[in-house]
């Protein structure tokens, strides 16, 4: 798909929102996205218009989806017009939950615990199947993203020789956590419910790069979310917000519950350090790499934290022998 000017941009905005006329175009830089994002600015309002280039084809839902969520009371921003590539939004500010790390905990609880609510009601939704979303968590996929890790991270971050990185996913633990998590019952999920991809407006949170939604696991998305290599937080602040979630939707005991957020974990963390190699080594974004160390930290707890029947001893003794390489001490 042809990449439009700034000029071309700014000329379809005009037509299609003509109180942004005369706006002016600022990029956004935006994670590991092939989309473009820019901020519209001009004297009647701003948008955030984002342009799809068409590397991948659940872009093309993002506007169906929205307006889906939206009746629905899951918090997202507004769609405000829509043509061929190009997409412009409510302008809901820069502010992401990543943006107030930093904060006291008295500050940040609310804001997270105002994450969960929303993404509660994205869980609670009904199934619809003529909603446009991508294939469920199914086995195959947990299996892929237990392969992508092996593939890029513990192959191209850390060198491990490949008859080794290839065996890890299937040895007869990892596939067993696969097969167990896909036979649990699924819910929507976001898919990629990480600090950057929740806003907050007026101390509310609202989702944002939700294109990618499925039928998944809950706790999917709290892992990704609690243990968001992006942001730290302490075991305290995480098993509060883990029985705030749990008091929502108590969807199983809470013993049973914990245990599969430990291996959605697992799972989860696999699959970020898997992106973070192909991102950081293939696609030209080495920037990633800075977010390696953090996430094989939050592994190396994930997997302590397995009931004892779900343990991946194997993969824990990998992760021991990376702790003085290269690759770890440089993130």
């Amino acid at each position: 798909m042809t990449s439009l000017t700034e000029e071309q941009l700014l000329a379809r905005t005009a037509a299609r929102l003509p109180h942004l006329s005369g706006a002016s175009l600022a990029p956004i830089e935006k994670g590991g996205s092939a989309r473009r994002f820019h901020r519209v600015s001009a004297p009647g309002g701003s948008a955030v218009l984002i342009h799809d280039l068409g590397e991948r084809e659940e872009n093309r839902h993002y506007a169906a989806l929205a307006g889906f969520l939206t009746a629905r009371g899951v918090p997202v921003p507004g769609v405000l017009a829509e043509e061929d590539s190009l997409l412009w939004l409510e302008d809901l500010g820069e502010r992401d939950l990543w943006f107030f790390r930093n904060e006291p905990w008295e500050v940040r609880r609310p804001l997270y615990e105002s994450a969960l609510r929303g993404v509660s009601a994205l869980h609670g939704i009904p199934g619809d199947p003529a909603l446009p979303i991508q294939p469920p968590f199914d086995e195959a996929l947990y299996r892929w993203e237990q392969e992508y890790f092996a593939e890029h991270c513990l192959g191209g971050i850390f060198g491990i020789p490949e008859e080794e990185w290839k065996a890890l996913p299937d040895s007869v633990p990892m596939r067993s956590m696969a097969g167990r998590l896909a036979a649990l019952p699924r819910a929507f999920v976001h898919r990629d419910f990480q600090s950057q991809n929740i806003l907050v407006r007026n101390g509310e949170a609202v989702f944002i790069d939700f294109q990618g939604m499925r039928p998944g696991l809950a706790q999917y998305d709290l892992a990704s979310l609690l243990l968001d290599p992006y942001v730290r937080l302490t075991s305290g602040e995480r098993d509060h917000l883990l029985g705030f979630y749990h008091g929502l939707s108590p969807l199983s005991s809470r013993e049973e519950f914990d245990r599969v957020f430990w291996q959605c974990a697992a799972q989860r963390l696999m699959q970020a350090l898997g992106a973070y190699g192909n991102l950081s080594l293939n696609l030209g974004k080495p920037h990633f790499r800075a977010h390696v160390a953090p996430a094989l930290v939050n592994l190396r707890e994930a997997l302590t934290r397995l009931h004892p029947e779900d343990r991946l001893d194997a993969l824990e003794e990998i992760l021991k022998d990376l702790k003085n390489s290269q690759g770890d001490s440089q993130g």
